[in-house]
């Protein structure tokens, strides 16, 4: 505890903190690691969900020994400064899946950051992050995938997608791929948008009400985040909730 006491206090210069309520960070601050280690062959899951009023900082540190799982999913729904940050290391051969949902109204500030290293050969890596965010809420996803030298075979995803129910929201997002190696596929995808035009229309002239017809695309576009889950229709049912109250 002593080392985390001594840690300052960061500031809008370190990345990973550039969009932070820094205010709501200093009641939280030192952050707690959390260690995670998953030994060599086997697997496991997370589920994390967040759903509490007040505010809220965690540091998930993740080291997946060679062939080993880990499947996380994550709902970020109730703080008023809802942040998690992943470190994950992954061994030759290793998998690490994750699905994040970010659902945020009022002035609500949710952040998600990933530092994912790939530091053998023929490891997996998927993120899946999708926020909806409504009033003067800010949702952020800052995520690093760094492939160091020798880390031949690496196979690394980021699908990052943000919608905004109101011009007063704000998305911040930032993919990023640090590749030292030369046999490897990564790739990232980022778009920030709100609810297409046209497809509302047709849901709502098949009957549903405009608010039925938000719910019914907010869901299906939430639902990326948590396809395969182990619990995938608890967490499904639990952003539903949420998104109830947004529209």
């Amino acid at each position: 505890m002593d080392a985390l006491t001594l840690e300052p206090l960061p500031t809008r210069k370190d990345e990973a903190f550039r969009y932070s309520d820094f205010g709501a960070l200093a009641r939280l601050w030192p952050v707690a690691r959390e260690d995670i280690l998953v030994p060599s062959g086997q697997s496991t899951q997370l589920a994390v969900i967040e759903d509490s009023a007040g505010e809220v900082a965690r540091h998930l540190v993740i080291e997946l020994e060679a062939g080993a799982a880990m499947d996380v999913r994550i709902l970020n729904v109730g703080a008023s400064f809802g942040r998690i940050a992943l470190d994950v290391r992954l061994g030759e051969g290793a998998r690490f899946t994750l699905g994040a949902a970010q659902l945020g109204s009022g002035t609500q500030v949710l952040e998600i950051v990933t530092e994912v290293s790939h530091v053998a050969p023929n490891a997996v890596s998927r993120q899946v992050i999708r926020s909806v965010l409504a009033g003067q809420a800010t949702g952020t996803y800052l995520g690093r995938v760094a492939v160091a030298r020798g880390a031949d075979g690496t196979d690394a995803g980021q699908s990052v997608r943000a919608m905004l129910l109101d011009a007063s929201a704000t998305a911040n997002a930032r993919p990023e791929l640090e590749i030292f190696a030369d046999d490897v596929k990564c790739a990232h995808g980022c778009a920030v948008g709100e609810l297409d035009a046209a497809g509302l229309f047709y849901l709502e002239s098949r009957g549903l009400d405009p608010a039925q017809a938000k719910r019914l695309m907010l869901q299906a576009f939430v639902a990326e985040a948590f396809a395969g889950a182990p619990d995938e229709e608890r967490l499904q049912a639990l952003a539903l909730a949420r998104l109830e109250t947004l529209v």
